[in-house]
């Protein structure tokens, strides 16, 4: 049995997800941004985030225009990792989060079925922090060591699964930085 929350991280509750089909195999690490209001972010110290109101389904529609908008929207991840590097963990591994929609990975449909999705506190075009990268690294070590199929050539962006709806996590995530951090924490973590 795998853990279901991943160490230091603060878990939090959405109503957001639901069971995963059974024998199911968890393969893909998915990864996105967000920040609400869009192109802002939490304050250092901030005890409201609109993201964490967003995933647990309490937005209030009255603190910005744009939350209405949104707020009929039922949608989650696993994880968020804020500006500052932490995580919050939403939805147990093992469970679905709805963070895919209408997506496709290696010819299968839905991914939400067999991915983990990992959201940055961020947007396309804004440099996403060091310690960011450092939470993301060390997270997705985590979770290939408790899911062995996900693998290297099995983490992608949302863009890449939903091309023609989703551009993140955008050009401003460093792919060619974040895999060789990643494959720096694998090389030590076997030596």
């Amino acid at each position: 049995m795998h853990r279901v929350n991943a160490p230091e991280t603060i878990v939090r509750h959405s109503p957001h997800c639901d069971q995963r089909p059974d024998g199911e195999t968890i393969s893909v690490l998915v990864i996105h941004n967000i920040s609400l209001p869009p192109g802002q972010f939490v304050q250092p110290g901030a005890t409201k985030r609109p993201i964490d109101d967003f995933f647990r389904g309490e937005l209030d529609i009255n603190a910005h225009p744009f939350f209405a908008d949104i707020s009929h929207l039922r949608v989650s991840a696993h994880c968020v990792i804020w500006r500052d590097g932490g995580i919050w963990q939403y939805v147990p591994f093992e469970h679905r989060a709805w963070h895919a929609g209408v997506s496709r990975f290696d010819g299968r449909e839905q991914c939400n079925d067999f991915s983990i999705g990992i959201e940055l506190e961020g947007t396309d075009d804004l440099p996403y922090t060091t310690e960011q990268y450092t939470s993301l690294v060390s997270l997705t070590r985590w979770l290939m060591q408790q899911y062995p199929a996900i693998t290297l050539d099995r983490i992608v962006g949302h863009e890449h699964i939903a091309p023609e709806r989703k551009t993140d996590p955008g050009p401003a995530f460093d792919w060619t930085m974040f895999r060789a951090m990643l494959r720096a924490a694998i090389q030590e973590s076997t030596s």
